[in-house]
């Protein structure tokens, strides 16, 4: 069963945050259109309206893939803003960036740039809709965020106080393979950005006991990368990093000298 990203649940909920503000109507259900081209249709949640802002939260579906923030509210303020447009940033339980070669600069909110953009798309089809040239202020905030990103890479990646919200299509497939490479690449770009151009690649706890114990290595320039060897391979490419050294089990990474990039549940000739 398919799920949908903390992104959509974001820009759901300031949707209809929005919605109420600048109509004075109460919105039960929100309708919303995710990047992947599947129409969502949510229940609107914790519903607060004052004079100059709304409030209200989406819940977090996962669907069938084991997510940590599967059940969590998503919650969008929106408030009227002297600027002109959308403002979006992040509150309590949305972490910051500390570190460079991350999707948003230091500073900022881990908002990343596709929930940024439809978060605005929202919010900005329901300003045409009530034909209002007001400018908005949009805050996230997951209030269960900064417990929930202690179970996550955030703090590898110096993503601090909170979650990420993520998402590239808006949908959340089971065992996503492609979110396992996404985070691999988060991890790779920032090892980059810390000045390192040779970083270690381990594909589990062999790899990582290996590296601590035989070599006293603690540092910060190794990623796990699990079965995924091909991509990992490619990222350092694009990234233009100068060298990998992998570190694991032999019989896992023996599969890579028959042409085996994927290490999952094959056998080398």
């Amino acid at each position: 069963r398919l799920g949908y990203t903390p992104g959509s649940g974001a820009a759901a909920a300031a949707k209809a945050a929005a919605y109420m503000l600048l109509t004075g109507r109460r919105m039960e259900r929100v309708a919303l259109a995710t990047p992947k081209g599947i129409r969502l249709e949510l229940e609107v949640k914790e519903i607060s309206v004052g004079p100059d802002a709304v409030s209200c939260a989406i819940e977090k579906d996962s669907g069938d893939d084991p997510d940590v923030t599967r059940g969590t509210l998503v919650f969008a303020e929106v408030s009227r803003h002297e600027a002109p447009g959308v403002a979006i940033d992040g509150g309590a339980g949305v972490g910051r960036v500390t570190k460079p070669g991350l999707d948003q600069p230091v500073g900022a909110a881990a908002i990343n740039s596709v929930p940024r953009r439809m978060i605005s798309e929202a919010v900005e089809e329901v300003r045409s809709l009530a034909d209002s040239r007001e400018g908005l202020k949009v805050v996230i905030s997951v209030p269960e965020g900064e417990a929930l990103a202690k179970k996550t890479f955030n703090p590898r990646l110096g993503i601090e106080g909170g979650i990420s919200i993520l998402g590239t299509t808006g949908i959340v497939e089971p065992m996503s393979e492609q979110a396992l490479v996404d985070t691999i690449y988060a991890e790779m770009s920032v090892i980059k950005s810390g000045g390192y151009e040779v970083c270690y690649a381990v594909p589990g706890n062999y790899g990582s006991d290996f590296l601590g114990d035989t070599w006293g290595y603690q540092g910060k320039a190794a990623v796990k990368c699990s079965n995924y060897i091909g991509e990992t391979i490619d990222i350092a490419v694009r990234l233009g990093m100068k060298g990998l050294l992998f570190a694991g089990h032999i019989g896992k990474l023996i599969k890579v000298a028959a042409g085996i990039m994927n290490t999952h549940s094959q056998q080398a000739d």
